[in-house]
């Protein structure tokens, strides 16, 4: 059979917001529309709608972002590997189009600014590289460029155009601010360095009033720093002999401390400050801190320190994290972006009361996705100290569960939605309520060196967990005790995935010891082992639990019989780097693979061919999963960006009319357990029992998100343990019928390659 025709996976929406960029959040002109970096790739969010577009183009991770003052072009720079160079981008608003790029900054590109008449792009390169380059935008071609700073001062970290003067800007950074003119003729810049006096800052961001007169400056070390720039109001004007002048150095006045003592800085900097129409200003600190200030117009003649308390605070909220980036929305609406990734909007007339988080995502990897069983309007995620539910219509956070200093390495719903159950870190299995996220149990102690992994069985009684020391534990889960039944000795390294087949008679561990073991869950004993020269990543049962596919180290997938563990195909899954997650259909006709080369394959499982390829994360992909629909994809990487691809339609599950109403699948060889065994009932305490995660989409509203802090476990504590349990009585007698009748089915090879 010739082989399928691969196409490209298109991503539906990226979760994500790289608030580590400086200045990265802006605000198209025409008030409509976001554009932000992520990874290497540029969002523009289309804020009524929620829709995204993307720019693709960069190699690496974008660094810098700037769109022109009409709103017809955006400008773009990214990071390089040591040693080799930096692309700048800009793009065609209207077509989503590259018009030019160049590569003459080395390793990093810094800032971009627009000139006023979008006639010339200003780029300032990073510290391995440290010049300033003016680039015409018609003729496609540089000018002049020059070293950015003097010897005998720090790096240059920013460049501001100003607003009438098409050819004056300004650059600051650590101990330098400069003014800067373009000499067109001569093809060079002249510079002038703005006068301080023994002044010592490092300038963080730039705002210039609309008559070009006044330069305002934040510091690193809290305050704002005020110039007088003496440009000419003829911006035809050559460069002038008039030097900028400093004009204050201001910090917040505290109206209840002594003279002298008055003045206070912002903490950990003045990251990002904006002017408003009326002359207020709005600085964004380290700490989180906005505030809308004015000044007070007071003569400080004699003061002891060279900060004076010029600042007068009107209205002050906080956010969590530090501040990079600050924009206005049609002069009404204040956006905040977050070093915690995370976008906010304030009304400025109600400065303190309407603070609404707008977006956000993860800071660190995502370890591992889940779907609730057939329910594909929502999915969950798990990170370091948290785990989150996402809405994928709305492609926004719906819940939160905060584990402070600890990471979540595996969730899974329990089968009837009322149940998030997580693997830590800290060694301990914790299980919260889908809509509240509280506490249900927790399970101290369950793994010595931290839980990797964690199954649970369709009728929630039954948990398979796996550890970082190499055990594989079997738990009884009960309303107010969960107890140990079994300890899975055979393994001596980490357990990365723990899977059990569709009727929970089996499950399967896979190794980073280059094993991955067959374990008979009815007898709790080991049925096959598996071995191949590579660390195993991941290891999943086919839908009807003949066949085991697994991925690792050796960048290859193989399919083995459950059988007997005997290997039946091996096809190669990458080209440069380890697979990391793997997840099938549910119906196992298609499946997907990720890994550390950034790119998501999607397979026929039949015939072991790729039919589609997505491409557009900027680090190592950590985790993937199918969802319950086959119509969409979820990835998550090391960045902690959040991918959904759509899968192609000729890919979808092929399911009929009647089938899709009754909620039966097209598994091969069994039908949907939920229409064959009884309604399950989920272990819970208290009243929390009556939620379920099918009911999260209309338990919140349009933007609202919930944070639930998880309390803390007394890991003095020691897990109960019950050896006599007989594993056949947990389950429901539809159940015992049926696992009898499948010892049958896997008494036989697989006949599915014919």
């Amino acid at each position: 059979m010739a082989s399928p025709e691969v196409i490209n996976l298109e991503p539906a929406a990226i979760i994500g917001f790289d608030g580590h960029v400086i200045a990265g959040l802006r605000i198209h002109p025409d008030g409509k529309h976001l554009v932000f970096p992520l990874g290497n790739e540029i969002s523009i969010y289309e804020l009524e709608s929620n829709r995204q577009t993307f720019l693709r183009g960069h190699t690496n991770t974008i660094s810098t972002v700037d769109i022109s003052p009409n709103g017809k072009m955006v400008a773009s720079g990214q990071t390089n590997h040591m040693g080799f160079r930096a692309f700048v981008i800009i793009w065609d608003w209207q077509s989503r189009k590259e018009i030019s790029r160049h590569e003459l900054h080395r390793v990093k590109v810094q800032s971009l600014c627009f000139s006023c008449n979008e006639q010339y792009l200003l780029s300032l390169g990073g510290k391995d590289c440290g010049s300033i380059i003016v680039w015409d935008i018609e003729q496609n071609m540089a000018i002049c460029g020059t070293i950015a700073t003097k010897e005998t001062t720090g790096d240059a970290t920013k460049v501001c155009a100003l607003n009438q003067r098409w050819t004056t800007f300004v650059s600051g950074g650590d101990q330098n601010l400069r003014v800067w003119h373009i000499d067109r003729d001569r093809k060079r810049l002249n510079v002038q360095d703005v006068a301080v006096g023994k002044l010592r800052r490092e300038f963080t961001g730039m705002r210039i009033t609309e008559n070009d007169n006044i330069l305002y400056v934040g510091t690193m070390s809290g305050d704002v720093v005020k110039i007088g720039l003496n440009v000419s109001t003829n911006p035809n004007a050559p460069a002038q002999d008039k030097v900028p002048v400093l004009l204050g150095c201001f910090g917040k006045h505290n109206p209840r401390k002594p003279v002298g003592k008055d003045c206070e800085k912002y903490h950990y900097g003045v990251r990002d400050l904006l002017i408003l129409p009326d002359g207020k200003l709005i600085i964004g600190a380290g700490d989180g801190i906005i505030d809308m200030v004015q000044e007070r117009g007071v003569s400080f003649k004699n003061y002891n320190s060279p900060t004076w308390p010029q600042f007068k605070s009107l209205q002050s909220t906080k956010v969590g994290g530090v501040i990079t980036s600050l924009q206005i929305v049609n002069q009404c609406t204040l956006l905040i972006g977050t070093d915690g990734c995370e976008i906010y909007s304030l009304e400025i007339q109600c400065f303190g009361s309407s603070l609404r988080l707008l977006k956000t995502c993860h800071t660190n990897a995502v370890y591992d996705i889940a779907f609730p069983y057939n329910f594909s309007l929502v999915f969950a995620t798990s990170s370091h100290e948290s785990i989150r539910i996402w809405s994928t219509s709305r492609m926004q956070e719906l819940l939160r569960i905060v584990v402070p200093n600890f990471a979540s390495s595996s969730i899974v719903f329990s089968r009837d939605g009322k149940s998030i159950i997580s693997a830590w870190n800290d060694g301990v299995i914790r299980a919260f309520t889908p809509l509240t996220g509280k506490l249900i149990y927790a399970i101290p102690n369950a793994h010595n060196k931290g839980c990797s992994s964690v199954a649970v069985t369709s009728n929630g009684k039954i948990l398979v967990s796996g550890g970082i020391e190499g055990q594989v534990r079997v738990w009884k889960i009960e309303p107010y005790v969960q107890s140990m039944i079994g300890v899975l000795k055979e393994h001596y390294g980490p357990i990365e995935s723990v899977h059990i087949n569709s009727f929970d008679t089996e499950v399967v561990s896979a190794s980073r010891d280059g094993s991955c073991v067959i374990w008979d869950l009815i007898r709790l004993t080991r049925k096959h082992v598996i071995f191949a020269h590579t660390q195993f990543i991941a290891a999943q049962y086919y839908p009807t639990g003949v066949q085991i596919l697994t991925a690792g180290s050796d960048k290859l997938i193989s399919y083995w019989e459950s059988f007997d563990g005997s290997l039946v195909r091996e096809v190669e899954g990458s080209k440069s780097g380890p697979i990391n997650a793997i997840d099938m259909n549910m119906t196992g006709e298609y499946f997907v693979s990720a890994g550390t080369d950034q790119v998501v394959r999607l397979w026929n499982y039949q015939l072991g061919m790729e039919v589609a390829v997505g491409i557009g994360h900027a680090s190592a992909i950590t985790s993937a999963r199918y969802s319950p629909n086959g119509k969409f994809l979820v990835t998550g990487s090391t960045d902690g960006g959040i991918f959904v691809w759509t899968v192609p339609e000729q890919y979808h599950i092929k399911i009929s009319t009647k089938e899709a109403n009754s909620g039966v699948s097209t598994r091969k060889g069994t039908a949907d357990s939920a229409t064959k065994h009884k309604p399950c009932t989920q272990l819970v305490v208290g009243k929390s029992s009556n939620e379920n995660v099918r009911e999260i989409e209309s338990a919140r509203s349009t933007h609202s998100s919930q944070i639930a802090k998880c309390p803390n476990v007394d890991m003095t504590v020691q897990p109960t343990i019950d050896p006599r349990v007989d594993v056949t009585t947990l389950a429901d007698d539809a159940q015992q019928q049926e696992l009898l009748e499948t010892r049958s089915v896997h008494s036989q090879k697989s006949q599915i390659f014919e």
